[in-house]
């Protein structure tokens, strides 16, 4: 019995957390798994599990093995998926994180697109607002809208990114012009608590120098899309995405403010792990992203 059986067994056992969950899930019998994870221990020297009738819990050493053993495999198995892709075969199940903006917006049919195209590729696309770690959590490929920071993960830019600012025309013909952001503090905002200024808007001067301004108002939500609405009915003045904003600010139905303070230092990226071997089919996924934006831009 070789080596690399053995591990995979110990990594679909924790997995599973337990030998009869792990044996039901890869059809095998629960004997079997428990005799590779023996030989495993015995050959390291080491115990890697605490196992009860009642209890199933990972040692000291057998978290440390088991963080080593998942990328090591990891990396076997992409190795496996670049040789595949040279015979155009993509197979298995591709992980993605996104923000709910990125989901609910027109550009979440990029993901959509992307299936329909690959229906050989499982996809599991989770919606989340925070930034998963995409190692630990055992994600594929996070998409994220953000300024982009130094990282040990791998980006590649799909799209441009801005906040737009605004208010419909009736707000404004009750509560006048804006024409500065310090005017922000005198008018009733909406405050989407998404945002990770929250309600402190940022904004850059014409000189470049960055600073925020401090806004509330009678309404907070969680989400742009009830933001825009708010900001329809005439509730304030709302921060949102520009692909959410732009039909309703093309539309007339809401008018964009202070554009000439707006920062520009934001993207929505494509995130993957830095690995030697990338998988064939996050490869095929960014790659298909890059040239959906390109062409949907």
């Amino acid at each position: 019995m070789d080596t690399l059986t053995r591990i995979r067994a110990f990594i679909d056992v924790v997995d599973a957390e337990g030998f009869s969950a792990a044996a039901r899930k890869i059809g095998r019998s629960k004997a079997l798994l428990s005799k590779y994870v023996r030989e495993l221990e015995d050959e390291l020297g080491a115990l890697l599990l605490n196992r009860t009738t009642r209890q199933f819990s990972l040692t000291e050493a057998g978290h440390t093995y088991y963080r080593t053993a998942s990328e090591i495999l990891k990396e076997i198995d992409n190795l496996a998926d670049l040789v595949r892709a040279n015979n155009s075969d993509l197979k298995g199940k591709l992980r993605i994180t996104a923000p709910r903006t990125f989901i609910d917006a027109d550009i979440g049919q990029s993901l959509m697109d992307f299936a329909k195209e690959h229906p050989e590729l499982a996809l599991e696309i989770v919606s989340d607002d925070r930034f998963v770690d995409l190692v630990e959590e055992g994600f594929d490929v996070a998409i994220r809208i953000t300024k982009l920071e130094d990282s040990t993960l791998i980006a590649r830019k799909l799209d441009d990114f801005q906040i737009k600012i605004c208010a419909s025309p009736d707000f404004l013909e009750k509560h006048g012009p804006i024409l500065h952001p310090s005017d922000l503090a005198r008018v009733p905002c909406v405050i989407d608590t998404n945002g990770r200024s929250y309600s402190n808007w940022r904004f850059i001067e014409k000189d470049g120098t960055g600073f925020s301004v401090p806004v509330t108002g009678p309404m907070e939500v969680n989400s742009p899309l009830a933001s825009i609405r708010a900001a329809e009915s005439g509730l304030g003045v709302s921060a949102v995405p520009e692909f959410i904003a732009r039909p309703k600010i093309a539309s007339g139905v809401l008018v964009s403010l202070l554009e000439d303070y707006l920062p520009r230092d934001r993207g929505i990226y494509a995130i993957y792990p830095h690995r030697r071997y990338l998988p064939a089919k996050v490869r095929t996924l960014v790659d298909f992203l890059h040239a959906w934006f390109r062409k949907n831009a």
